[in-house]
């Protein structure tokens, strides 16, 4: 099983956006939520969709 992890970090404007480290690999941040449970969300989908494409 890989190491893998979902970050929310809050934004400027209020809003937040998800970093995801997959493989020791860092991506940047992306997104700009609402809420955090709507950039967990999408963190967790974006690291799923990495995942299946092994």
């Amino acid at each position: 099983m890989s190491a893998s992890s979902i970050t929310l970090v809050p934004l400027r404007n209020g809003r937040w956006a998800f970093v995801l480290v997959y493989r020791g690999v860092t991506y940047p941040a992306q997104g700009a939520f609402t809420t955090q449970l709507q950039a967990h969300a999408a963190g967790v989908a974006a690291l799923k969709g990495l995942e299946s494409r092994r």
